[in-house]
């Protein structure tokens, strides 16, 4: 699974699919997430701010 095409994907499933790596893969950390996958990491959270999702550190998900 890539999330290069995260700009355009669906919104909601993006979150979904971001937490799930974080959860199984990058033990919550988004930056580790971000350069595994090269892509920007404010990029990533402006695009999900989009939907009201934000990055909660304490938890490592979206929410």
């Amino acid at each position: 699974m890539t999330l290069s095409n995260f700009e355009s994907m669906d919104v909601v499933m993006l979150m979904s699919i971001v937490n799930m790596k974080l959860r199984d893969d990058f033990s919550g950390d988004l930056d580790k997430l971000c350069a595994f996958f090269d892509i920007s990491r404010s990029a990533l959270e402006a695009r999900l701010a989009t939907a009201n999702f934000e990055f909660l550190p304490d938890v490592g998900q979206f929410r």
